[in-house]
This record gives C-alpha cells, structure tokens and sequence, in this order.
C-alpha cells in the first residue's frame, strides 16, 4: 500500500499477539514502524522480525500506564522517524476471569489502567502534533465484551466498551481538526489471552470456554483480515470514517465508496448495512 510508505505509525503492546502482527503488517506496507511495550525482550524480537523483512523500525520500551513514559517515547520516534502519522492502540490485559464478587479487585483496577487509561495516555501524547498537523489517524483495539455483556469478564468488557464509547466521543471532538479515530475489533483470534481463558476452566464460563479452545484449534480470525482493516483505517482512503467500531466481520469494505450513517458501526449498533 503505497500510500502508507515512509509514514510513521506508533503501536503499543507490540511485543506479542495483535499488536506484533499489525506491527508486521504495518512495516510489510512501508511504514516506519515504533514498536511499544514493556518487555524489552518481546519489542526486541518484533524490531528484530521487522527488520529481518526489509522493514524500519524503533523498539520504545514503556508502560501505557504512565503518562510521562508515553511522552518519552513519543520524543524518541519523532527524533528517528519524524511525524507520527498513524497511533494503534493494541496494549491490553485481560484482567481477573471469574465471577466480579470473586475478583481481585486490584487486578480488576489494573485492568482498567491499561486498557481504558492507558488508550487515554497514549492519545495524549499524540494527539498535539495530529492536531497541529491537521492530519492523523488513530485505531483502537476493540474485544469481546465490547459491544456485547460478557460474564466473568466485567473488568475487560467494562474496559473495553469505555474505550469505545472514548472513542466515539473523541471523534467528534476532533472532527474539526481532520483527525479521525476509530475501534478496531479483531475477531476471536490467538493470543496469551486464549490460553489464559482456557487456564481459568469454570470460572471463564462454559460459552468462552469452548470459544477459547475452538480459537487455539483453528487460531481463529487470521492476522490478514486484521491487518487488512487497520491498513484501511490508516489509509486516506477512509477519511470519512471516525467514530465507530468496526469488526473484521463487518462488511467494511463498502464503507469506501459509501457514506456513513451516523448510527452504523456505533456502540449502540442500532442499525445494519
């Protein structure tokens, strides 16, 4: 996708599952990719893999939790790549799996932190110079639990559809300034989550049990599709497009050549294509 060469586009929670393979996705279409997380080994590997390809990138270890390491970070890939054009938001945890009166409340609160908060850091810290520029796109992983109830996971499901209805109202927001956001949802896929669901037994529940086995069978929804929609999002090609929440599953593909409803691809999903 030539329209995404040599531009720079930040991920967090790029060291493993979601985020590394957009992070792939991303430099395979020529972008100049900053690799973000916490572990210093996994972005090490992610850059490592990048590079191995042919593609550009920088590894930024930080927590998204914290605001000035967001700062930082976005500090040094300005000063090696540039403008940061694009900012995709996939650092996320699951939290505690298991009936809320059972849960560690701590662990529900961290949850919070990193999937809610942390989407807040991250847009704070990219948003000035998206403002300024007048241009900019940010994506933001979405997950079950978002747009559905979903017992014994209330502190990723809460999280998680907070970050939608964030991102709905930071769309308007920025609507003036032709900068668009939007929610990503990337399907039942493979991750650490899965084994995490499968590792928790009754306490996840019999629905998402067999979910989470079926995905570690099959993998589930393929890292293409996923990539596939972010490269749309990132793309001039939806300019149009802020606000919503948007799923692999979804028929998105007709949201280029068409306007957009104000309720389609809304949280509240009260109308269809």
């Amino acid at each position: 996708m030539q329209e995404l060469k040599d531009k720079t586009v930040l991920i967090t929670g790029a060291g493993r599952g979601i985020g590394k393979r957009l992070a792939i996705g991303f430099a395979a279409a020529g972008a100049k990719v900053g690799v973000l997380a916490r572990s210093r080994a996994e972005i090490e590997l992610t850059q490592l893999e990048i590079k191995h390809s042919g593609g550009a990138a920088i590894r930024l270890r930080a927590d998204v939790r914290d605001a000035d390491q967001m700062k930082t970070a976005v500090e040094r890939i300005h000063a090696q790549f540039g403008d940061i054009h694009v900012l995709v938001c996939s650092a996320g945890v699951q939290g505690p799996v298991g009936p809320f009166l059972e849960n560690n409340p701590k662990l529900w609160a961290e949850a919070v932190e990193t999937n809610l908060l942390g989407v807040m850091y991250s847009c704070a810290a990219v948003l000035p110079e998206m403002v300024e520029r007048r241009q900019g796109k940010i994506l933001v992983l979405g997950g079950s639990g978002t747009a559905r109830p979903r017992p014994n996971f209330t502190a990723y499901a809460a999280s998680k559809s907070g970050v939608a209805r964030f991102v709905e109202t930071l769309a308007e927001e920025l609507r003036d300034h032709n900068v668009q956001i939007n929610c990503l949802a990337p399907g039942d896929t493979y991750t650490n989550m899965t084994d995490e669901i499968l590792k928790a037994g009754d306490k996840a529940g019999e629905k998402d049990q067999a979910e989470a086995l079926q995905v570690r069978i099959t993998g589930g929804t393929g890292p293409e599709k996923q990539i596939a929609l972010a490269l749309f999002l990132a793309s001039e090609r939806s300019n149009h497009v802020s606000g919503k929440l948007i799923s692999v599953k979804d028929d998105w593909k007709r949201l280029e050549d068409s306007n957009v409803h104000p309720e389609i691809y809304t949280l509240r999903r009260v109308l269809k294509l």
